[in-house]
């Protein structure tokens, strides 16, 4: 079968995220409000920020903030978490980032699958963050081993999903048919499981260790715990949640409000408390419940350069040290005041935040007339002369306190505790299969990119005829 003749990986990937999309509604209604909603507020916003609208279509991605969510996945084992490697691949989704969810205390490393390419991101950037279990933060030894036999008994792939893979990775790809089985197979994957594979006992010894041990493992599945639509105001959406029956959170995850939007600001509506069933050793089952699904929102800003992250999270240490939010929201007005003063030392000026170095943009010709000066191609000066426009790299990824914060909000008090930090990259790679990439990288080579494309086109527009 010769290229062509396959579904793109962009195309798989654009269906799968509709049938996710669709399937979660199905599951969790609120969920469907929560889009209503998002659009609703994108509309106003992009009607009342004329130039957030330039800005978004001279980049290319007007388009796809309508289409733009992420989901979220908790793996139990190495090897899911290979094979999740290997299906998202299929997709043309692939490892960014390195998390470490120790340090906010939840018992998981992480990364995101997703698009890395520009049109990849344009035609739809949908991105999974995927958490591997770390039973070794567990200190109880014995529940540590109940908990592997558990997860060792379990297969979350049905053996077509891993013959499609298997056929895509041999021949390069699927045709429409296999792309639309492949799309149905991984989908089930995903898929909510009301009956709980271990004893009510078991469970509530799982969930007094931790209540993300008790999901991952007591479930013959990972089911989506969320899937998070993007907004262009996620103050308003967060006013507006309780008007379309929506409760949402007390505090707004990540930076505070700011004219320049920078990284990742997240919002969420409580978990759910669904009804699950504990078997039973006479083979019946007995009714309980289980909270873990929520709906969330995410407002996405600038990707910042090293140098930005150092100075972000410097300021949100220092806000945090000033007021610690309550998962109960007690204090979210002391916190959100917190927030803003520590903030004060971020430059909320894109043209600042590029000079400083704090942030990546992109590089445009700004029109026909545009020349390279006489006295050579210095891109401040041409910059400055309105030769050159920038604009500011979306922030593809996350953020690891926002969603330690967003998790703990929905779960409890209870629902986090205290773990030293650990992170341990190599080890979570060895698991993986392969390495992550390095967002850092990735951004910068973008930035580069676009700089040496724009004096190109400007050297060949200067040229005699």
């Amino acid at each position: 079968m010769t290229s062509n003749q396959f579904m793109s990986s962009d195309d798989i990937r654009a269906a799968f995220s509709a049938a996710m999309s669709a399937m979660y509604r199905a599951e969790v209604p609120a969920y469907g409000s929560l889009l209503s909603l998002v659009a609703e507020v994108n509309a106003r916003t992009l009607a009342q920020k004329p130039a957030l609208r330039a800005s978004l279509a001279a980049t290319g991605t007007l388009d796809r903030v309508s289409e733009e969510r992420h989901g979220a996945i908790r793996l139990g084992t190495d090897a899911e978490l290979a094979m999740m490697r290997r299906v998202f691949a299929v997709m043309g989704m692939f490892p960014v980032g390195y998390y470490d969810l120790s340090e906010a205390g939840v018992p998981v490393h992480s990364t995101a699958f997703r698009p890395v390419g520009d049109a990849a991101l344009r035609q739809n950037p949908f991105r999974v963050f995927t958490s591997l279990l770390r039973l070794d933060l567990i200190e109880d030894e014995g529940l540590r081993e109940e908990a592997r036999k558990v997860l060792a008994k379990r297969g979350i792939f049905s053996d077509a999903a891993v013959s499609l893979v298997e056929k895509a990775e041999a021949d390069g790809g699927l045709d429409a048919g296999d792309a639309t089985r492949f799309i149905t197979e991984v989908l089930n994957t995903f898929r909510w499981h009301q009956q709980a594979s271990v004893d009510r006992e078991l469970y509530g010894r799982f969930h007094d260790a931790h209540r993300l041990v008790a999901d991952v493992v007591s479930f013959k599945g990972p089911h989506i715990n969320h899937l998070t639509p993007r907004t262009l105001d996620i103050d308003a959406v967060q006013g507006l949640m309780p008007d379309h029956g929506i409760a949402p959170k007390a505090v707004i995850e990540g930076p505070p409000a700011r004219n320049c939007p920078i990284l990742l600001r997240q919002t969420s509506f409580k978990a759910l408390e669904e009804s699950v069933s504990f078997p039973d050793a006479d083979g019946s089952f007995q009714a309980g419940s289980h909270t873990a699904r929520f709906g969330e929102i995410e407002q996405r800003g600038i990707a910042l350069t090293p140098k930005g992250r150092a100075l972000y999270d410097r300021l949100l240490n220092e806000a945090r040290t000033h007021v610690r939010p309550a998962p109960d929201g007690s204090n979210a007005d002391e916190y959100r005041a917190a927030l803003q003063v520590a903030f004060r030392a971020f430059p909320d000026d894109w043209d600042e935040i590029r000079r400083r170095g704090l942030g990546y943009f992109t590089y445009r010709h700004a029109g026909a007339d545009g020349r390279i000066p006489a006295d050579g191609g210095d891109l401040e000066v041409m910059v400055a002369a309105g030769i050159i426009r920038f604009d500011p790299i979306v922030y593809e990824d996350f953020l690891p306190v926002s969603a330690a914060g967003i998790f703990q909000s929905n779960l409890g008090d209870g629902a986090g505790q205290d773990f030293v930090a650990s992170p341990n990259q190599r080890r979570f790679e060895q698991a993986l299969g392969a390495k992550v990439l390095n967002e850092f990288d990735h951004y910068a080579g973008i930035e580069k990119a676009s700089i040496a494309q724009c004096l190109a086109r400007l050297e060949t527009a200067g040229s005699p005829n």
